[in-house]
């Protein structure tokens, strides 16, 4: 199929994960990409699997320069942006005893501020039409223990599929979200969580999944894909969520 034949598209946090799966369905489907990402190790190996056609820029999420100078390499380098899916972030899950003021406001300024000024930058090179996907999380609806912070941040930026679609709505320009549940991601690594306590977090995981087992980044990518063509153009300001039925047992 070639459902974003000659759209050009921009993924965040595409150098692994729920984003590197896009971006390689983007691909199939038809689209020319740029995604980014901030580790050397992912950026090289994204450069290797996606191709030599797919501009892999490093950028930090949190810099809202970063951000800004990401916007004008996307122009420079595609002209005008047909899709944007906005990828990159952060999942911290501690205690809220031991939150710090910096990383709580890292956090917001990964998953919340830098995709923020990152839209407003990308306002002049946007289509008319565009689409634009926001990758959020059940656990904006979920009141997961040790989540508060990500939980609001990913709640956050869930409102702004709504907030953004009715302000930029005139420009073509909508947005959606897709919400994933438990995925197979490196998420274990990021979050810290010892070898030896992994097998009961992903038992205690998988007993809140009706479907009993966690879903795939290429389960994800395909609501994402089906998000950013023109076969959702009637979908505005929604949330897609893919969850293997977590959120039906709140």
């Amino acid at each position: 199929m070639s459902r974003l034949e000659g759209k050009r598209a921009l993924i965040t946090g595409g150098t692994s994960g729920i984003g590197l799966e896009t971006a390689k369905q983007f691909l199939a489907e038809g689209a020319r990409v740029i995604v980014t990402g901030v580790n050397p190790a992912t950026l090289a190996e994204a450069r290797t699997v996606l191709g030599g056609e797919v501009l892999v820029v490093g950028a930090d999420s949190a810099s809202v320069s970063a951000q800004q100078a990401l916007a004008r390499t996307v122009q420079d380098h595609f002209g005008q942006l047909d899709i944007a899916f906005l990828n990159a972030g952060v999942s911290v899950w501690v205690p809220m005893e031991d939150w710090t003021e910096d990383m709580f406001d890292r956090s917001f300024a990964v998953n919340v501020k830098g995709p923020y000024f990152l839209m407003q930058a990308l306002l002049p090179v946007f289509t008319n039409p565009a689409s634009v996907v926001l990758n959020t999380s059940i656990n904006a609806h979920v009141g997961a223990a040790r989540s508060s912070v990500y939980a609001a941040t990913k709640a956050a930026f869930l409102n702004m599929a709504k907030t953004l679609s009715s302000e930029l709505l005139d420009r073509g320009i909508r947005v959606n979200a897709v919400s994933p549940g438990p995925v197979e991601t490196p998420l274990y690594d990021k979050l810290g969580i010892p070898d030896a306590y992994r097998a009961q977090v992903n038992q205690d995981i998988l007993a809140t999944i009706p479907a009993g087992r966690f879903g795939t980044p290429e389960e994800v990518a395909k609501a994402v894909v089906y998000l950013a063509s023109d076969e959702s153009c009637w979908t505005i300001g929604s949330e897609l969520t893919v969850d293997g039925g977590r959120t039906l047992n709140g």
